[in-house]
């Protein structure tokens, strides 16, 4: 069994991402410790004031959540929602420092790892999350039953011009030897770096995770490559302009591809494509923790669920989400092709990440 793949994917790796972090010094600090999670909530509601519940997330699609998923909540629960934007580093650098008052956080499965090995996330309630049980298994406890769900689930696989490559493209070894010149792949240091790295040690043979392996395909690969990208857009803007054939990316990101290039093809390699998942948990030293928790419970909800994955923003988690096909293109949907995905320990990923990027930097560049 591969060490990377965790076990419960017949495909998939051991932990790879770990560790985010914070001081635990947030909303706690800011007021000296008084009030339970849930005290000052109860007195801000018996004033009939809002309660203030800061959430933490990427900032796209931003119509979008505060009509869909903040709106409806702070109607329901008396709350006024305070958003604070950035990236997964930013935000996550803003916790530890303790210079942000955050209760609810969303953060990829990487970061979201490094925060759990740093203390910086409460533990969850899951009878407080009632909706959990009502997502896909991969979704219900991606860093362990203590912490937050996956709110969305998304899969990397190959995009690719045909009229640019040699033949159909299926596997993660068809990068080897259908692409010439015209490749583009994630950084080493992007959300998606790490996935290649396995990618290329199946590639090398054998079913256990082998670093050397993976190194030396890569460095095979490398002159075929003519970008190693750290933002979708660049992939995006390469794509339509036919600087390359194609190469990993996130489902998602497709639509767009597809704009610009009506034939593009998005296929998930024969070996599996891999779960991108996004997480929402509570931070430590929140004084709203079941406030936190029943956000949480409301963007699993179908309701809201149902409407991103129709908005084409977050594919859905939870299992009774109900897709057309015209609904579901572009989307990761469905218990078959959730079943087929290959998830990254992410323990294991941070902990051997430095290394990599180091022998990266070193043996290959970009």
């Amino acid at each position: 069994m591969n060490k990377l793949m965790t076990t419960g994917f017949a495909l998939a790796l051991t932990s790879l991402l770990a560790a985010c972090g914070n001081s635990g010094t947030n909303n706690a600090a800011a007021t000296n410790g008084a009030g339970t999670n849930s005290a000052s909530a109860t007195e801000t509601a018996s004033s009939g004031a809002p309660t203030e519940l800061v959430v933490s997330t990427w900032g796209f699609s931003e119509d979008f959540f505060k009509e869909a998923v903040y709106a409806p909540f702070e109607k329901e629960h008396n709350v006024k929602i305070v958003v604070e934007i950035g990236n997964n580093a930013e935000r996550l650098n803003k916790i530890r420092q303790g210079s942000s008052d955050v209760d609810v956080v969303y953060l990829s499965d990487y970061y979201a790892q490094q925060a759990i090995n740093e203390g910086l996330f409460e533990t969850i309630d899951h009878s407080k999350i009632p909706n959990i049980d009502k997502i896909y298994d991969i979704a219900k406890a991606p860093l362990g039953e203590e912490y937050g769900p996956a709110y969305t689930v998304g899969r990397l696989g190959i995009a690719y011009n045909p009229a640019l490559v040699d033949g159909e493209v299926g596997s993660w070894a068809d990068m080897w030897s259908k692409f010439d010149k015209n490749l583009a792949l994630p950084a080493i240091t992007a959300t998606a770096g790490p996935m290649i790295v396995d990618a290329a040690s199946l590639v090398s043979g054998g079913t256990e995770f082998n670093e050397d392996g993976a190194f030396t395909k890569l460095k095979e690969l490398d002159s075929n490559v003519v970008k190693y990208y750290s933002q979708t857009s660049e992939y995006v803007n390469m794509f339509g302009q036919e600087e390359i054939a194609g190469g990993p990316i996130m489902e998602m990101y497709f639509k767009d591809l597809q704009a610009a290039v009506p034939d593009a093809k998005f296929v998930a390699p024969s070996e599996g494509a891999y779960a991108v998942m996004n997480t929402v948990n509570v931070v430590k030293g929140s004084d709203n923790k079941e406030l936190a928790e029943e956000f949480i419970n409301w963007q699993l909800s179908q309701e809201v669920q149902e409407k991103s994955a129709k908005a084409k923003v977050d594919s859905p988690v939870n299992t009774e989400v109900v897709l057309t096909d015209e609904e579901a293109v572009g989307v990761t949907y469905g218990a078959e092709v959730i079943s087929k995905l290959r998830k990254l320990d992410m323990s294991f990923v941070n902990e051997h990440i430095s290394v990599w990027t180091d022998r990266f930097n070193r043996e290959i560049g970009g």
